[in-house]
């Protein structure tokens, strides 16, 4: 059994202890599963796999793409007309750069007014009920390499929602609590989380 599949029994460990409780922060009810980015396909079967036991068992999986999340933000701008939306992006990285356009989607995240992501996020959790549902935040590596950092989206979402969220990590555990995004070695690790990282 790998390292990514022992830990996954881990897991399901805790998901299944009753009553669940994933952080001693109620108001923080998050996880962090970090891998090592080269096993994304290998995870997304695993969640998969673990998402149907659960169900088997009565919970309820949300699988919430941060991917698709990051795309209806920026096109929900676009239909607004509130500013430039994605397609605008889409030319400045073929005009410019891919960091300048990256540099452009931060801009629009860091204007919770303009772009909020967060209350996307709270709003898809919303009428969801802690005790039976359990939310999988996946594919975060969309918002690789810097178009929102997942330390700010955990210290914004807190209060936001009861429901236990595992949010799957794609970077490696740097110490105790450090993490670095996509093990860009680049980067330094950040370990402000609040939250268990398994």
């Amino acid at each position: 059994m790998s390292s990514l599949e022992s830990r996954f029994v881990d897991l399901e460990r805790k998901l299944k202890k009753q009553p669940l409780k994933l952080n001693p922060i109620k108001t923080l009810p998050f996880l962090i599963f970090h891998y090592e980015p080269g096993d994304e396909w290998k995870l997304r079967r695993l969640v998969k796999n673990l998402g149907i036991q659960l169900e088997n068992e009565g919970k309820q999986i949300v699988h919430l793409s941060m991917e698709g999340l990051l795309w209806e933000s920026l096109k929900t701008i676009e239909e607004q007309n509130l500013i430039e939306g994605y397609r605008a992006i889409v030319e400045l990285e073929k005009d410019s750069s891919f960091l300048e356009a990256q540099d452009q989607i931060v801009t629009y995240f860091s204007d919770n007014d303009c772009c909020p992501l967060v209350e996307r996020i709270a709003n898809r959790l919303e009428g969801l009920d802690p005790e039976t549902h359990i939310v999988f935040l996946i594919h975060v590596a969309a918002m690789a390499p810097d178009l929102y950092q997942v330390h700010v989206l955990l210290d914004k979402m807190e209060g936001k929602t009861m429901v236990p969220t595992v949010l799957f990590y794609p970077g490696t555990l740097d110490g105790i609590t450090g993490l670095r995004f996509m093990d860009m070695r680049d980067r330094d690790p950040m370990g402000n989380y609040r939250v268990e990282i398994l």
